[in-house]
């Protein structure tokens, strides 16, 4: 037998042993792509993965022992076809936006329950340590409110013009929401991208956000506006500085993936622990944009601490519903 006719043999072999799933494999995608997924029977969709797996098997052997370029051009094209039916999105755009709302975002904010709570108790400990360090020491206000943020109240300000800046009015309701929306992203998408080192620049991170937050209250405190600043923090802070939290778990559960990647290749795990955040952080950026309405307009023009709170209160109180209150459908 000649060296051409040997590849040859092998290939009609292999080709005689498998092709048959090969050809059922491709009936079926003709028939979901032409029509749709619904014209299949629910035994061709139980049957779809099976197919697929062995055609990736066959395509697999047919690289290794070097079979025609056809047949493996013919493989390769079958796979990649199989690949965006089985594993590619399916429906209308507004099916997956629903989807996403009903089922991916609260899923994937209650797998990093545990993540959220870490991060929450380091924002908190950083509020802690900002507090006391500022009421010490107002030398300490400098170091963690960067000037453009305090926006002239620091201990230099008297009580009756600190309580100026919690008053409402529109002037400057356009210019206040975008520049503290971007503020506070920064810090969100920095927490979330930082988890690659580690989880380490993450936790210092939040723990510094927490700062901020505590020297604006010593400031406010040693005024005697603690409260009227609690309301005008906490309209728009309950669902910001919730989704500056749930960054700060995505990218503490990515640096955990790194450190303890448990059964999986460390690669493999961070990239799992990726897709999980993924999906969480776009959750996060729309909260964001819910807190810049809230911090563009709702405090703007609610002026009362009372109703402030309340609305926190019903802010926090939603979001925290939403997406964690157990339900059958996850």
């Amino acid at each position: 037998m000649s060296g051409d006719a040997a590849p040859a043999l092998a290939s009609q072999r292999f080709r005689a042993e498998r092709e048959a799933s090969w050809r059922a494999l491709e009936a079926l995608l003709d028939v979901a792509e032409k029509r749709s997924a619904r014209a299949l029977s629910d035994a061709d969709l139980a049957a779809l993965p099976g197919l697929y797996r062995a055609t990736l098997s066959a395509l697999s052997v047919a690289r290794a022992t070097s079979l025609d370029g056809d047949l493996v051009g013919y493989l390769e094209s079958l796979s990649a076809r199989a690949y965006f039916f089985v594993y590619g999105v399916r429906g209308g755009g507004w099916r997956r936006i629903i989807g996403f709302f009903r089922r991916e975002w609260p899923a994937a904010a209650a797998a990093l329950a545990a993540e959220t709570l870490v991060s929450a108790l380091l924002m908190a400990a950083g509020v802690l340590v900002g507090y006391l360090l500022v009421s010490g020491d107002p030398a300490w206000f400098a170091a963690f409110v960067p000037a453009d943020l305090a926006g002239g109240r620091d201990f230099q300000a008297s009580a009756a013009s600190l309580q100026k800046t919690l008053g409402g009015g529109q002037s400057a309701l356009a210019i206040m929401s975008a520049f503290l929306f971007t503020h506070n992203a920064q810090i969100a998408i920095a927490a979330f991208a930082l988890g690659f080192a580690f989880g380490v620049p993450t936790a210092l991170l939040l723990i510094y956000t927490g700062c901020m937050v505590g020297a604006f209250f010593a400031l406010f405190v040693a005024r005697g506006l603690g409260i009227e600043l609690g309301g005008w923090l906490m309209i728009h802070g309950t669902t910001e500085l919730l989704a500056v939290i749930i960054a700060g778990a995505a990218g503490l559960r990515i640096g955990r993936a790194m450190v303890f990647p448990g059964r999986l290749p460390r690669l493999a795990a961070a990239q799992a622990a990726g897709r999980l955040a993924a999906t969480a952080m776009i959750g996060v950026v729309l909260m964001l944009l819910v807190a810049g309405l809230l911090e563009g307009f709702a405090r703007q023009l609610v002026t009362d601490t009372v109703l402030r709170y309340a609305i926190a209160g019903l802010m926090l109180t939603g979001w925290l519903t939403y997406l964690y209150l157990p339900r059958a459908a996850r």
